[in-house]
């Protein structure tokens, strides 16, 4: 209100309490009044009070898995304090998904924590359900010799996971919200490991990271770019072990492959030079 405003209302009020009292109009005293401050103006309420946490880096790109739901208690969200023992507690303890339910024990991964290469398969088998560590069947000792054939263990230069933590019932694929409900583990994984190369092994985990229908065929045999938000890693995939089991001709182009991967090891100063 200005000071004006305010004076004609006093001088108002005098003459309603004169007129109500004695009946006579009496002379009004003088007022000094001020105008009042401008308002300050308010911010407007935001519609929600939630705020949706951000996708982690390493599922934005081109090259990433499909976008997660938006977490839950069930479904864990990195912190800055994240950790691949925090990681592992928390796949152990996971509800997300119905495969849960059916589990013996879930396989978080197993390697080395600064690894030269990051192996990701598809999912936990029944030997890896029963011991809940990656690969340890007759294909994880396939591809364990394989590795060795190239100079990479898991005691000390690779780190070996899988895009699903838990075993699906009778080693079916797994079902897009299953795969969902384990990117944000397998992504905090490769945020935290940091490897020099990845090495894909088999169709759907191929599929899976690179958000792509293309067969294990087209993928294979060159290296790709994956995008994790803060560098581009070298990306090889190739046929899975247990693929080789029942197929021996894959052996050769999935040999080939390897040699590859070893060739870019040694061209990056990771592995000592040898004749192949």
């Amino acid at each position: 209100m200005t000071a004006e405003e305010k004076t004609g209302l006093a001088h108002f009020l005098d003459l309603a309490a004169a007129v109500t009292g004695s009946g006579y109009r009496t002379s009004s005293p003088e007022y000094h009044f001020s105008d009042d401050p401008a308002p300050v103006p308010i911010a407007p309420t935001p519609q929600c009070d939630v705020a949706v946490p951000p996708t982690p880096s390493s599922l934005i790109s081109h090259s990433s898995f499909p976008a997660p739901p938006v977490p839950s208690p069930q479904s864990p969200v990195p912190s800055q304090s994240d950790s691949l023992a925090q990681i592992a507690a928390e796949v152990r303890a996971c509800t997300a998904c119905k495969l849960a339910g059916n589990r013996k024990n879930a396989v978080p991964g197993e390697g080395a924590a600064k690894p030269l290469v990051m192996v990701i398969g598809e999912g936990p088998g029944s030997d890896e359900d029963a011991s809940g560590r990656p690969f340890v069947g007759r294909a994880g000792q396939l591809l364990d010799k394989m590795l060795a054939a190239i100079g990479l263990f898991r005691e000390s230069n690779c780190f070996i996971a899988n895009v699903i933590k838990c075993r699906p019932p009778e080693n079916r694929d797994p079902q897009p919200m299953e795969t969902a409900a384990c990117a944000s583990f397998i992504g905090r994984q490769i945020d935290l490991l940091n490897p020099h190369f990845i090495l894909c092994v088999g169709r759907v985990a191929g599929q899976t990271l690179l958000n792509t229908t293309d067969p294990i065929g087209r993928l294979r045999g060159r290296f790709i770019d994956f995008e994790t938000g803060s560098r581009t890693i070298p990306f090889l995939a190739t046929y899975h072990p247990s693929a080789l089991l029942r197929n021996e001709d894959l052996k050769r182009p999935a040999w080939e492959d390897l040699k590859l991967l070893r060739t870019a090891l040694e061209q990056a100063n990771l592995l000592p030079s040898r004749t192949t």
